[in-house]
C-alpha cells in the first residue's frame, strides 16, 4: 500500500513523491486511529477539525446506510429531495440566515460567498485582515494572507484586495481607529468584508477580541458593505460558542460553513445569507455537480441532531480546561513563543518553524496523532475525547515543545 501511494498519490501541501511516507490508517473508531502496523493513536486533529463526534459513530453510520437504501445522489438542478431540504431548514434555524446554498467544500462555499457579494453590490473588491485563511481555490486564495500565507506563489495572478493588520488578542483603541479609517477610505469599492470570526485557523491559529467583530458589523452597516463570516473552522461549537459570531453577538450577511457540518463523514459545505442578499443577487451562476448530495445531507442532519442532543458546551469547556492545565508547562520551554487555548483549540507557537516529521515521530511515540505546520503544534480534538486521552495529547504536545 505504501509503495502504491508513493507511486500514484499526490498528498495535500506536499511534493510528489512525498519525501516522508504517510502513515497508512486501517481503521478509525471513537477518538483512535489504528495504523496498518497495529499502532493505535489518539487523534488530536479531528481529521482537520471535522470529526467532532469521533469516528465510526453508530448514529451517523445508520444515517448513511438508511439514505443509501433510497438514493445516493440525484442532480439538484430542477429536482430537490428531503435530506437537502431538511438540512437547509435546520441550518437556517441555527443561524438566523434563511437562504442556504449547498456546496462541495469550504473553499467552494467561500467562492460562492464572494460571488454573492460581487453580484449584490456590483463592486469587485474585498477587505479582510492579515493572518487569515479561507481556502485553496482562486477567489479564496485572494483573501488569504498575501505575505505570510501559503499562497504567495500565486500573488501575481490573484486579484488584489484590501488588507488590514491582523487583529490583536486584546482590544486596542488604536487598532480599532485604523480599521475604521481603512474601511471608510475603501468603502466605495468594497463589496464585502470577509473574516474568520474570533479564531484565524490555518493562517496561524491566532485568536482576536470579539469587539472587532462588532466593529466590523457596525462599519459594514455604516458604509453599505456586506459582512461575510467564514465559520468553516469555527462553526458548530469549536470555540465554546455554537458559532464564532456568537462571541460578539452579531449576525453576518453571509456565512460559510463546512468541516464539522457532516461530523467528518463526507465533504459538504454551505453558504447562507439573508433574505435581502438573496433577493439582491437574483440568479446565482453557480451549480456544483454534487450539490445537495443526499448522502452528505442526511449524515449532516444526523450530526447536527447529535450535536443538539449532546452537552457539547460542557464538553468543549472540559476540553478547554484540560488544554489549559495540560499545556501550562509548555510555556516555559525555551523554544516556545506562546501558548494559547480557546474552547477545544490548544496551540503551542514555537519561536522558529518546527521540524514536522520529527515532531510527528515524537508525539506518535506518545500514542498521539497531530499535524503541526509552520511554527505551530496544536490540537483540535473530537468533543468526545475523554480526560485520559486528552491528557495524553497535552503530554505529547508538551514533550514536543520541550524538544524544540
Amino acid at each position: 500500500m505504501a509503495l502504491l501511494d508513493r507511486e500514484h498519490v499526490w498528498h495535500p501541501y506536499a511534493a510528489t513523491p512525498q519525501p516522508v511516507a504517510p502513515h497508512v490508517v486501517s481503521r478509525a473508531d471513537g477518538v483512535r486511529l489504528t495504523l496498518a502496523d497495529g499502532r493505535e493513536l489518539v487523534d488530536g486533529m479531528s481529521s482537520w477539525w471535522a470529526a467532532i463526534h469521533g469516528y465510526n459513530h453508530p448514529r451517523l453510520n445508520r444515517a448513511l446506510k438508511d439514505q443509501l437504501e433510497d438514493m445516493a445522489h440525484v442532480m439538484f438542478g430542477g429536482l430537490t429531495h428531503e435530506p437537502a431540504v431538511r438540512l437547509a431548514a435546520t441550518l437556517a434555524s441555527m443561524t438566523g440566515l434563511p437562504k442556504v446554498f449547498l456546496a462541495d467544500s469550504g473553499s467552494v462555499a467561500v467562492e460562492v460567498a464572494i460571488k454573492m457579494a460581487f453580484q449584490f453590490t456590483g463592486r469587485g473588491r474585498l477587505l479582510t485582515v492579515r493572518g487569515g485563511y479561507h481556502g485553496d481555490t482562486f477567489g479564496a486564495m485572494s483573501v488569504c494572507d498575501p505575505v505570510n500565507g501559503m499562497h504567495h506563489l500565486f500573488s501575481g495572478v490573484l486579484p488584489e484586495h484590501v488588507f488590514a493588520d491582523r487583529p490583536p488578542r486584546e482590544y486596542d483603541e488604536g487598532y480599532a481607529a485604523r480599521l475604521t479609517d481603512l474601511v471608510a477610505r475603501h468603502a466605495g469599492e468594497l463589496a464585502a468584508i470577509i473574516v474568520e470570526p474570533v479564531v484565524q485557523g490555518a493562517g496561524g491559529m491566532h485568536f482576536y477580541h470579539p469587539a472587532y467583530l462588532r466593529l466590523l458589523r457596525e462599519l459594514a452597516d455604516e458604509h453599505g458593505v456586506l459582512l461575510i463570516a467564514d465559520e468553516i473552522a469555527t462553526g458548530f461549537g469549536r470555540t465554546g460558542e455554537l458559532f464564532g459570531c456568537d462571541h460578539a453577538g452579531i449576525r453576518p450577511d453571509i456565512m460559510c460553513l463546512g468541516k464539522a457540518l457532516t461530523g467528518g463523514y463526507m465533504s459538504l459545505a454551505a453558504t447562507l445569507c439573508t433574505e435581502r442578499v438573496a433577493r439582491g443577487v437574483g440568479v446565482l451562476m453557480h451549480g456544483p455537480t454534487f450539490m445537495g448530495n443526499p448522502l452528505a445531507a442526511a449524515v449532516a442532519s444526523a450530526s447536527l441532531e447529535l450535536l443538539r442532543e449532546r452537552p457539547w458546551r460542557e464538553e468543549v469547556g472540559r476540553i478547554e480546561a484540560g488544554l489549559l492545565a495540560g499545556l501550562a508547562g509548555a510555556a516555559e520551554a525555551p523554544g516556545v513563543r506562546d501558548v494559547r487555548v480557546l474552547g477545544a483549540i490548544g496551540v503551542i507557537e514555537a519561536r522558529e518553524p518546527v521540524d514536522v516529521p520529527a515532531v510527528q515521530a515524537l508525539v506518535m511515540r506518545h500514542g498521539v496523532w497531530l499535524r503541526p505546520f509552520g511554527r505551530l503544534i496544536y490540537a483540535m480534538p473530537p468533543y468526545s475525547i475523554g480526560d485520559g486521552d486528552l491528557e495524553r495529547v497535552t503530554t505529547a504536545m508538551t514533550a514536543a515543545a520541550r524538544s524544540l
